[in-house]
């Protein structure tokens, strides 16, 4: 498996590409700004696109969904929870003092359980509101891409629109904690760390 992150845009979120080494076929995770980079950084490795997968609906993590989608006719895939944001993300970017581009609709709506492949690796769908009403963690053995749920010794905010700070928590020890300890935590923000780590120093979490 081929993981490359980039970091984009004004609030720096992590944007995923992960590709299948033997097909050449790929995920954008968030792809969130920065269009341009996200689309040489793909061509550097000679992966092809074939979905763009928002972990949640925050334009920070989505911002770039319509420029890709154009040039790659990669199908957006999001939790219907959170698929209204796509088509309002200027407003809540000026919520930050920024501006989005609004987002196509999805094409495809992810809920808990469903699975969604591309080349020889399948990704799990994971459910965790919390910090949205339609966050989702995309799981498959040993990695485990969170988005804005759950970062390195800390937890997403829960003071936007739809956020719910008991129901976020519930999530992350319901649903996450529960994986094999050596699993890699990829967040929307900051560095990698491991659900070991988290269970042990996570100060959210004890």
């Amino acid at each position: 498996m081929i993981i490359r992150k980039l970091e984009v845009g004004p609030i720096m979120a992590n944007c995923f590409i992960v590709g299948c080494e033997e097909t050449k076929q790929a995920v954008v995770i968030d792809p969130g700004d920065d269009a341009d980079r996200i689309l040489m950084a793909l061509a550097k490795a000679e992966l092809k696109v074939k979905y763009l997968i928002n972990t949640h609906g925050h334009f920070d993590h989505v911002g770039a969904n319509k420029r890709m989608k154009d040039v790659t006719a990669a199908q957006i895939a999001i939790h219907p929870d959170d698929e209204p944001m796509l088509l309002d993300l200027s407003s809540h970017a000026a919520m930050f003092g920024l501006g989005a581009e609004n987002s196509p609709p999805a094409d495809i709506h992810l809920k808990e359980s469903d699975t969604i492949t591309f080349g020889n690796i399948t990704f799990k769908v994971i459910h965790t509101p919390g910090h949205s009403p339609g966050g989702i963690c995309l799981y498959t053995p040993g990695h485990l891409f969170v988005g804005d749920t759950l970062f390195m010794g800390s937890i997403g905010r829960t003071d936007l629109p739809g956020g719910n700070y008991d129901t976020l928590i519930s999530s992350i020890k319901t649903k996450l904690l529960n994986l094999d300890e050596s699993t890699v935590v990829y967040p929307g923000h900051g560095p990698e760390t491991t659900i070991a780590n988290e269970k042990r120093m996570n100060p959210f979490l004890r």
